[in-house]
């Protein structure tokens, strides 16, 4: 059954480029990449070499801390390349399909969902974010049935068709914890699953909770069912440089490539012709708001059901804020079209140009109040940024960091006038809490 809540507080991003609901099927893409980087706390321990052969669902990287926890292969195939960064980061598994049609189809024996089954890690913890330790005994599994990130997909119209994979991933995970499936109203961060948890049921000190991707609750299903790994994802690709938006059936992990020939302006990637100028393109796995830049023979992130081009907003903005800005989005109304917003109408009444620029330099950590307007959290957003700043954990703990993570806090860091990473410190700020009830 689907529980609903309604919240308030937040705010909707007219982002243009909006994907028709369509969905072209991309299945048949050859490369994929396991990118360790993308789950929290993970230390990676390679289990694979170049040149091996993997089959779908065969772990290809551990958990250094934790064996038990492994990432595996979306795809049988052969292991093209290990992709390391600086001082020998593990970045990238890259595995190119070998077999024809679609994964995993050689397994026909029901599954179990275990720390052992590859589908563990879709299974996300709270606080910290990082994959569901098996130990612990979570106090509910949450699912956001409404995705509420700009351009986001619609989660009814890409489960369509799966709902008896998805009834059979809920009653999986229910020999765990109850199981709560909330469709939330309301602006972002409505479908966050902390907006949902904090709802709910707050995470206190020592309590933990788990949530999953609707999506891979299905999956869940399937193997459950037919003993099949298929990570199979409707992603939503568009944004205001997308040259046809639309939807995508992929497996995860996906190269995004062969989207990126169709979707760019101009084949000569990075450049992208508007207004007979040339402007750079950028690429992001997942939210406008939270998700991570890539090129355009990248892959697509482990947890990411999204992919959206914005211009890059390298360009000198002629006398700034002292233009009227009638197409520049508002939130503080420095701008005309911040008054635009309190039309009465539902939808935004000017067309907004966006990219990429920030509209000013980094400046000192300015306090204006509008935080809590859309921080839908009982929670002083404001107080607990500073107490991550300077380090305080005892003060962070009394004003709820275990109940955030990152994500929740994308709307501060777009409206906040002075430009602080936030999502970068309050993931650092877990990070030291993760270490130390680790050890």
């Amino acid at each position: 059954m689907i529980e609903t809540i309604k919240i308030k507080k937040g705010l909707d991003i007219p982002l243009g480029g909006a994907p028709e609901r369509h969905i072209v099927d991309a299945r048949s893409i050859e490369r994929y990449g396991v990118k360790p980087p993308d789950v929290v706390g993970f230390t990676p321990r390679l289990l694979v070499a170049e040149g091996d052969s993997v089959s779908a669902g065969q772990p290809v990287v551990a958990d250094k801390n934790d064996p038990r926890l492994t990432l595996p292969s979306p795809v049988d195939g052969v292991v093209e390349a290990i992709v390391r960064g600086e001082k020998r980061k593990l970045m990238e598994i890259v595995i190119g399909r070998t077999a024809s049609g679609v994964s995993g189809t050689h397994d026909a024996a029901p599954g179990v969902l275990d720390a052992a089954s590859p589908c563990w890690w879709m299974i996300k913890e709270r606080p910290f974010g990082a994959v569901a330790n098996p130990d612990h005994k979570p106090k509910g599994i949450f699912v956001s049935m409404r995705d509420t990130n700009p351009l986001a997909p619609d989660i009814d119209f890409a489960l369509k068709g799966r709902e008896h994979e998805f009834e059979a991933g809920v009653n999986a995970l229910s020999a765990y914890a109850e199981v709560h499936c909330v469709k939330a109203t309301g602006p972002h961060p409505a479908g966050n699953i902390g907006t949902i948890v904090a709802a709910i049921s707050p995470i206190n000190k020592g309590e933990y909770v788990w949530a999953v991707n609707a999506q891979d609750v299905a999956t869940i299903g399937r193997w459950m069912l037919t003993g099949e790994y298929r990570p199979e994802r409707v992603i939503s690709v568009g944004g205001p440089a997308a040259k046809a938006p639309q939807h995508y059936r992929v497996l995860c992990g996906a190269s995004v490539q062969r989207i990126c020939d169709v979707q760019l302006m101009d084949p000569c990637y990075p450049q992208l012709p508007t207004a007979n100028r040339q402007l750079p393109t950028r690429i992001i796995s997942g939210s406008v708001l939270s998700g991570t830049a890539i090129k355009a023979d990248g892959f697509l992130g482990m947890y990411d059901q999204q992919l959206t081009f914005v211009e890059e907003g390298d360009q000198y903005d002629f006398m700034g804020w002292l233009m009227p800005g009638l197409t520049k989005f508002s939130f503080s109304k420095t701008f005309l079209s911040g008054f635009a917003r309190l039309l009465p109408t539902t939808h935004y009444p000017l067309p907004t140009q966006f990219n990429t620029n920030m509209h000013g330099s980094v400046r000192p950590f300015l306090f204006t109040g509008s935080f809590e307007r859309v921080f839908p959290f009982d929670i002083y957003p404001l107080q607990l940024i500073k107490a991550c700043i300077v380090g305080d954990v005892e003060l962070q703990e009394k004003l709820g960091i275990y109940e955030v993570e990152p994500e929740d806090f994308a709307l501060c860091e777009f409206i906040d006038p002075s430009k602080t990473e936030i999502q970068t410190i309050i993931r650092e700020a877990l990070e030291v809490l993760r270490k130390e009830a680790m050890a």
